[in-house]
This record gives C-alpha cells, structure tokens and sequence, in this order.
C-alpha cells in the first residue's frame, strides 16, 4: 500500500501536470483567434481560468475519490500491486473519457434553471459554477478524508439543485425565476437510487452463480500473503477492473465537461457558443429541418402569433419556465425561432460564419428550441411523422449547441487520470476491508466489479448518470451476504448516512456560496 512514493514518480506527476496546463491554455487561445476574436479582457480571462481550474479540480478530486473503488478488488486479491493498478486504472480512465459520447454531459446540465444557463456569462452564472463546483469539491473532499466511499455525482447534483433553489428565493417578489427542473432531477435520481440496488442484488446473484457453476475452489478461497492468484483468475479480475475503470471515464468524466462547456460559452462565447466544426455540406439538411419544424409548428399554433423573434423568445423562455410548452401561442413562438435560426444559418451557410454580435441570440434561440422539442417529447402533442421530424431537428439543434472539443476531452481526461494515481488509499482499505468481516475472495471481487462495468457501461449508453462508488461498494457488501461472511453494519451505516445527507449539505453549501457569489460578483 505504502508503494509509489518515488521521487521518479513525483517528477513524472508533476510533469504531466504542467504539460496539461499549457496545453489547455494553448487550446483556449487557438480556439479565439481562429473564432476571430480579439482575445478576452484581463478580468474576464482570469475569471476563466479560475473556473477551469476548479471544474479541472473536481475531476482531480473525483478520480482518487470514485476510481479508488475500481482498483480495491486486483489490490486485495494481489493481482495487481497497488501503484501499478493505480497507473493501470487511471490510464483506462483517461481513454473512458476521450471516446465518451457527450450524452451524460448535458443530460446534468439540463438540471442547471434554464435562465442561468442562457445568461452563464454574466454574473450569475459566474456565481452559479463556482458554487456548485466549489461546494462538491468540499463535501468530495470532507468524505475522503473520512474515508468514506461517497458518490461525486451525488454532490454534484445536490450542488446543482442547491443553486436553483437559491435562485428562485433570491428572486425579487412576484418576479418570475426559474428554479430546479424537479422532472428532471426525479429522472437522474431514480438511476442514481436504482443503481446500488441493481449492484447489491446482482452482485449477491452473480457469486451464488459461480459457485453454483464453477468446480475450481480456488476462486472462493482467501488470498494467502501477498501471493497473486492463479493466471486465469487474475485475468478476470485485472479485465474487470479495466472495464470499470474505462467505464468510469466515460460516465463520470462528462460531468466535468458540461460544466467546462458552459464556463467556456459564458467567457468566449464567439468561440464556444456554436459548434464551428460542422461542416458547410450539413447546412441545407439543417435548413430544411429548421423549415419543416417551423412548419409543424404552425399548423397546431393557435391565435394571429407574432413577427417580433424576442417577443417570440421571451414567450419560449417564459414557457419552459413554467413547464407549459403544450400550448398553441407556444407553438406560434417556436415557428418564429425556428424560421430565424434558419435564416441566419441560410443567410451565412455555415455557424462558423455568423458574426459574433449575432451568436448569443442564434444560440439561445437554438437552445430554446431545442429545449422546448425535449419537453414536447414527453406529452402526447406531436405524433407520427411530426413527432420524427421535430426530433430530428433537435438533433440537429444539439449538434450545433452540445458539442465537446477534443482539448476539453483530454483536459479532463488527464485531470480524471492524474487524480486515480494519489489520494485513493483512504477509500481502498474502507472498501477492502471495512464492508465485510472477511477478506475479500477471488470470485466476490469478480462478481462485484463485471455488475459495476455492466451498471455503468449501460448507464453511460442512455446518457444516466451514476455512482461508481454506490454500485461498486453496494456490490462488495451483496457479495458478502452471499458468502454469509457478515457484514460490518457500523461501515454499512456510515456509507448510508453519507448517501442521505450528501445531498441536503450539498445544496445547503451551493445554496449559501451561490447567495454569496450573487453579491460579489
């Protein structure tokens, strides 16, 4: 356990460390000069890079924090030493991330009350990410050194929900503000809650299997020493260990993406805003989708509507606020965006061309749009081929809005990476040996990490975010039920209390940095 702590080891660390940051620099600045951009003013620029390197620094946090429990089980079962698992898991965590879809990443920031993520470059939403991201950093960091095994996601959308409620109480009275998306927040928790559930009680069945069907009592048999076990064995678990590892990258490195996004479109939104790497040949389809929906629109509008796009675009804002996008006036609204989306991306043939006074309002009126088909979605207002060719259009919509820059990949990537290689000893020995009465065996370390990579590999695919540490720890602790070794309930209970109150002192600290933040900034 005590292995790794070479001066040789630290270099290379630190190395790493510097050469992430130029780069991430380097990229920010090759992004506004080719957006045409004169560069940022110095108060803004250091505004920015204060929030990448706190989003930056809750995935650091979030790697020795979450990834930890990916290499508890090839540490107690001697397949792997500790450091080289360490290296190992961090460098499959770094590629989880570069080929991650992007789903998971705006599936949280949707979460976020709509009116601060349109206006995320002023000084609520400087206030906004540096609350949310700070206040997860902290309780991240108070259960850490605890050492007790607690979900990163869990405080980050206890964060979120903190900030949107403070939101809506520091509303003036009798103005309308958004608060939090309680539909969405109810989705993204039924997978956070279902989860370990899924993890203890398929854990606890998977090891009833081998037993059921493996002859070779090897597996069942506690490791002897520091002896590694037999090569098949090993192979198994080294594999799981990977697949949790590259899993993890891929679903718990989005979220710092997200938030990254929406620092970079608040600070540069010339550069940011828009997705300039679509290519020109895409722009007709885009046209006539954006013509087809605007045409949708007004067969099932009702009333005269309205020529004025802001009239049109406050009465879209004023709708998802309220949640009542169903509604004929609505729908004249979302006609008159989606014809002016069109026109300007008509008008200049390419995103990358529309002019930088004009790309705030194109990309509001496209996350608009985009929002409000999203909502539609879940009622029974469009259907058939309506239906198709508005999600095709939103589609298109988040192609142009929801994008994730390579250089953001790998920045969180190495983050992600470098934070798995210090700091997770604290959450290894809790999960190897504080859950159950015994040591870990061979076949509870298999089962419990193949139901981990599962869980998360599936979740990542729709797009749901999950806990890596719930289901990884919920899993050990079925495995041991299963065996009848006995579980420690005094560890048990702590990880619940953890789970109960991360999110009441989640928000409770976003909500009162958020109050804060308002009146600085």
């Amino acid at each position: 356990m005590d292995s790794g702590g070479t001066p040789a080891f630290r270099i290379f660390f630190l190395a790493v460390l510097a050469c992430a940051l130029g780069f991430v620099g380097y990229s920010v600045l090759a992004d506004l000069r080719a957006a045409g951009g004169h560069g940022l003013a110095v108060g803004a620029f250091a505004l920015l890079a204060l929030a990448l390197l706190i989003a930056l620094g809750f995935e650091f946090v979030n790697g020795f924090h979450d990834t930890a429990n990916a290499v508890a089980t090839v540490i107690y079962t001697n397949s792997m030493p500790p450091m080289v698992a360490v290296v190992w898991s961090g460098l499959w965590n770094l590629l989880g991330v570069l080929v991650s879809s992007g789903a998971v990443a705006y599936s949280v920031v949707t979460l976020l009350p709509v009116e601060l993520i349109l206006q995320v470059g002023s000084g609520a939403g400087y206030a906004m990410i540096f609350a949310l991201l700070v206040a997860a950093i902290v309780w991240n960091l108070a259960t850490w050194a605890m050492g007790v095994p607690n979900s990163s996601s869990h405080a980050l959308i206890g964060s979120i929900m903190g900030v949107g409620i403070a939101n809506q109480l520091m509303a003036p009275a009798g103005a309308a503000t958004y608060g939090v998306d309680w539909s969405q927040v109810s989705k993204v928790f039924s997978a956070l809650l279902f989860s370990p559930l899924c993890g203890f009680v398929l854990s606890m069945a998977l090891f009833w299997l081998f037993r059921v069907l493996v002859r070779n009592r090897t597996l069942f048999e506690t490791p002897e020493g520091h002896t590694p076990p037999p090569l098949w064995i090993r192979g198994l678990l080294i594999g799981t260990c990977t697949g949790v590892s590259y899993f993890h990258g891929g679903n718990d490195g989005q979220k710092g993406m997200g938030l990254i996004m929406l620092i970079l479109i608040g600070a540069a939104p010339t550069a940011y805003a828009l997705n300039r790497a679509m290519p020109e040949s895409a722009m007709p389809a885009f046209v006539q989708s954006a013509g087809d929906a605007a045409g949708i629109f007004r067969h099932h509008m009702t009333g005269p509507g309205t020529d004025d796009v802001a009239a049109a675009r406050a009465r879209v804002t004023a709708a998802l606020r309220d949640r009542k996008v169903a509604d004929g006036q609505v729908y004249a609204a979302l006609a008159v965006l989606s014809d002016d989306i069109a026109g300007a991306v008509k008008g200049y043939r390419s995103l990358d061309a529309i002019p930088a006074a004009q790309v705030p309002n194109v990309r509001t009126d496209m996350y608009l749009v985009s929002d409000a088909i999203r909502v539609l979605g879940k009622t029974s207002a469009f259907e058939g081929t309506e239906a198709a060719g508005l999600t095709h259009f939103m589609a298109q919509l988040n192609a142009g809005t929801r994008f994730i820059p390579t250089w953001v990949k790998v920045a969180v990537a190495v983050a992600l990476g470098l934070g798995t290689m210090v700091g997770w000893k604290r959450i290894v020995v809790t999960v190897g040996e504080k859950i159950g009465k015994t040591h870990l065996n061979y076949a509870q370390g298999a089962s419990a990490e193949l139901v981990a990579m599962g869980t998360i590999g599936l979740a990542e695919g729709y797009g749901l975010p999950v806990s890596t540490t719930h289901i990884l720890s919920s899993g050990v602790a079925g495995t041991m039920a299963a065996a009848g070794s006995g579980l420690q309930w005094r560890t048990l209970r702590t990880m619940a209390m953890a789970w109960v109150i991360t999110l009441p002192a989640a928000m409770l600290i976003s909500g009162v940095l958020f109050f804060i933040l308002r009146h600085v900034f």
